[in-house]
């Protein structure tokens, strides 16, 4: 759904050069430097003329809006609240509600102003760390009662040098505490510290004006919407660089988590993908290249990260991570070596297993197509080849192959399905239905399109079950939805992402802008967007919602309903699904599998609402350990109870403990895709359906 505006004959009026609105900083070296140039100027001017004109909200550019706009600039520049003081603030807070007016008029002077602020208390904190790291370590005192907040998203800020200094202070021994109980010593720690200190330093004072006019720009356009963006001039020429490496890369979608580049999530055969060592929600705090020195990384930008992790194919990269599945204070750790490649297309291609499911005393043959992505052969299909490869094509073959095997019904695996191609979600949707309407697509002046699947008769009648967890977006949320609209499939398994709206790019004279003209709508008139899909059947989540989906990222917009394409088809599940429900519950309740994912998601919920930690070493120390022997005695009830062999310490578990929703688990082996056949079982008894084949 990537598209081009047609070209808006746009009148710029330059706005006159502003006094200024702030007192003068004291900036680092080259901070005067940064000013918005002409270019700048004409291309903000144009980006608000086209999000008045075409973003699909259309909100007003004005006070309400400014605030929104400068909030959101005060949290991108510093979300910790570690570097601006109250005095600060105060002096901001009185132009609060006048950069509507100041973006209408092309007068860029206050958001370069804050960020010159921003540059001089950040080389003051900076500097400040680097004086107590070259005290020493020693002369940090770790027996005292003292605790951090690691969460300071809505934390007063520090009333003056002194209460920054505190912070810094608690800051500090904060991460050499993480440090020393990954196993790091002293001396190791004050060169890591003091190396990161003096790169972030480097890196501020290399800031250059069109650094500034990118983040100022953002904070506008993405207080519309998470994924409106202004790309500048080097990131328009790889648009989603800020994003993807899928292209001579790791194969991974990153997004920024404060002072950490977060992965978001894996593309489907891609070099971290097949490394199996790298998961969605790993934060990344270093890169190598090959065998060379291992850069530290926490609080670089997004774009610089990604410029450091691409390179030529064949090469090879090392990074640093520390894992989701650590506790959320645990630093521990590891470095995963990968090799730069293109993703192949054939190596996304749908694949087929046969598992047994035993079930009420009688063994079936279940089918299951794992498909991780929506694609299509472009080049190929326009050319004409008649063998063109897509996602519908090798689905088709492989449920012929799959019925001549006669299996008793299929579920098709759609997890960690970020999406693809919308036109193969469409026709996904009719090898399984007799025909009509499967995705609405509904702009910003309220004109709906239809696409449909014309196609008459269904190529596969007999019993689905559609199985999606949190990383299941886009164009595989439009075929569960429609899959659940249609009554025609069981959908099973977690919310799904919720990304449910389309984006063009907009040249500019100055980089490109990425806005949202677009929303996807089921059959049924609901939004896929925010919500996503709600499964019929829910199972425990491996990943917070909280922290992953959608609904994770600020201003992203609602749910929300149109009116339906489809009304009165009757749902052959309804009467089922109480039932269903109870027979799952009865099931999960006493699998191994199943509990470990509650307890685990309860564990991580847990430690995430507890932001404070101690700064007392002994405390933090037997925290620590308190909560390694809980997530061992986790891990150990599971494997017992599965006839498997205890661990002797945690840090095995990551290394035998393949994620339960992983499809590198071996199909018979994966509790969530046996489950599913299960419910399906369950249906088909209830329903005294026979298997269709």
């Amino acid at each position: 759904m990537k598209q081009l505006l047609s070209r808006t004959a746009l009148v710029v009026l330059l706005g006159v050069s502003a006094t200024p609105l702030f007192a003068k900083p004291n900036a680092p070296v080259g901070a005067e430097k940064l000013q918005p140039d002409r270019d700048q100027v004409i291309a903000s001017l144009n980006i608000v003329e086209l999000l008045k004109r075409h973003h699909y909200s259309k909100p007003p550019l004005n006070d309400a809006q400014s605030i929104k706009i400068y909030d959101s600039y005060l949290k991108m520049l510093d979300p910790g609240r570690l570097y601006f003081n109250a005095a600060d603030i105060r002096e901001f807070d009185a132009a609060r509600t006048r950069f509507d007016d100041y973006l209408k008029q092309g007068n860029l002077e206050p958001g370069f102003a804050i960020y010159r602020r921003y540059a001089q208390r950040m080389t003051e904190r900076l500097n400040y760390g680097l004086g107590l790291l070259n005290a020493g370590i020693g002369k940090l005192d770790f027996t005292v009662d003292e605790s951090f907040n690691t969460n300071r998203e809505k934390a007063a800020w520090p009333a003056d040098t002194a209460a920054l200094d505190d912070l810094w202070h608690r800051k500090l021994k904060d991460e050499v505490l993480r440090l020393r109980l990954s196993g790091k010593t002293d001396p190791q720690i004050q060169q890591q510290l003091t190396k990161r200190y003096k790169n972030q330093l480097a890196r501020l004072n290399q800031t250059r004006s069109e650094d500034v006019f990118q983040a100022y720009i953002n904070a506008f356009a993405e207080s519309y919407d998470p994924h409106t963006q202004y790309l500048s001039p080097e990131s328009a020429e790889n648009f989603d660089i800020n994003m993807s490496l899928s292209l001579e890369g790791i194969g991974a979608v990153l997004q920024n988590d404060n002072d950490y580049v977060q992965i978001l999530r894996l593309v489907p055969a891609g070099p971290a993908d097949k490394s199996k060592q790298i998961a969605p929600a790993d934060k990344i705090v270093g890169v190598a290249q090959g065998d060379g020195e291992m850069v530290d990384v926490i609080g670089w930008r997004l774009d610089e990260v990604v410029k450091l992790i691409r390179g030529p194919k064949g090469s090879k990269v090392r990074l640093e991570i520390i894992p989701a599945s650590n506790a959320p204070n645990d630093q521990k750790t590891k470095v995963v070596a990968i090799t730069r490649e293109a993703v192949k297309l054939e190596e996304q291609a749908a694949q087929k297993h046969v598992i047994d499911v035993p079930h009420e005393g009688k063994h079936y043959k279940l089918g299951v197509i794992n498909v991780p992505a929506f694609y299509l052969d472009f080049k190929a299909y326009r050319a004409g080849d008649p063998n063109y490869k897509s996602t519908t094509r090798d689905v088709k073959k492989l449920i012929g192959e799959l019925q001549k095997e006669k299996v008793d019904g299929i579920v098709l695996d759609l997890r960690n399905n970020g999406g693809g191609s919308l036109q193969e979600a469409t026709e996904l949707t009719g090898l399984f239905i007799d025909q009509g309407p499967t995705v609405l697509v509904r702009n910003g002046d309220g004109k709906v399109e239809v696409l449909a699947d014309d196609e008459g008769g269904a190529f596969y009648k007999g019993p689905l079950t559609v199985l999606v967890n949190r990383l299941s977006a886009s164009a595989s949320e439009i075929f569960a939805g429609a899959m659940q609209d249609y009554h025609r499939a069981l959908i099973v398994g977690g919310q799904t992402f919720g990304k449910g709206t389309v984006q063009t790019i907009q040249p500019l004279n100055h980089g490109e802008l990425k806005l949202t003209i677009a929303k996807f709508y089921r059959v049924s008139g609901q939004s896929t967007q925010h919500q996503g899909v709600l499964p019929d059947i829910d199972y425990p989540a491996v990943v917070d919602t909280k922290q992953i989906g959608e609904s994770a990222l600020p201003d992203s917009m609602p749910w929300d309903t149109i009116p339906p394409a489809v009304k009165g088809l009757s749902n052959p599940f309804a009467n089922y699904l109480p039932e269903l429900v109870k027979r799952h519950d009865v099931r999960v309740q006493k699998d191994p599998d199943f509990i470990f994912a509650r307890e685990r998601l309860k564990l991580a919920q847990e430690l995430a609402a507890d932001t404070t930690v101690s700064l007392n070493e002994q405390k933090r120390r037997a925290a620590q350990t308190a909560l390694d022997n809980r997530q061992l005695a986790m891990e150990n009830q599971r494997r017992q109870e599965k006839g498997e062999a205890p661990l002797k310490e945690l840090k095995k578990i990551d290394e035998d403990n393949p994620a339960i929703d992983d499809d590198k688990t071996k199909p018979q082996d994966d509790a969530y895709l046996m489950e599913s056949g299960h419910v399906m079982l369950d249906y088909l008894d209830l329903s005294q359906t026979p298997p269709k084949r």
